[in-house]
C-alpha cells in the first residue's frame, strides 16, 4: 500500500494519500478538486537491528565521509 504525494492544480495544496487498489479516486482535502499532479518523492526503508543505520555507516563515519555518499546513504546517518 504505497503512500503517494500530490499537488492540487486548483488550490496548490500538497498532501499525501495512502492509495489501495480498491481506493476511490483521490481528491484534494482542501478544495475537493480531482485535478491533481502526482509529485516525485523519496521512500523510506527500515533497517533491522534498531540502530542499524549508524552501524551500517560506521566505516564511512570513521573515514569522515558519512553523508557524502561513502556509505551509500547520503543524508541518512546520525552524524548529519
Amino acid at each position: 500500500m504505497p503512500i503517494y504525494e500530490y499537488r492540487c492544480d486548483g488550490c496548490g495544496k500538497q498532501f499525501e494519500k495512502l492509495v489501495r487498489a480498491s481506493s476511490p479516486a483521490v481528491a484534494c482535502p482542501g478544495c475537493g478538486g480531482e485535478k491533481l499532479e502526482q509529485q516525485y518523492s523519496t521512500f523510506a526503508a527500515q533497517m533491522g537491528g534498531g540502530a542499524g543505520a549508524a552501524q551500517g555507516c560506521a566505516p564511512a563515519q570513521a573515514a569522515g565521509g558519512c553523508g557524502s555518499g561513502m556509505c551509500g546513504m547520503p543524508g541518512f546517518c546520525s552524524k548529519n
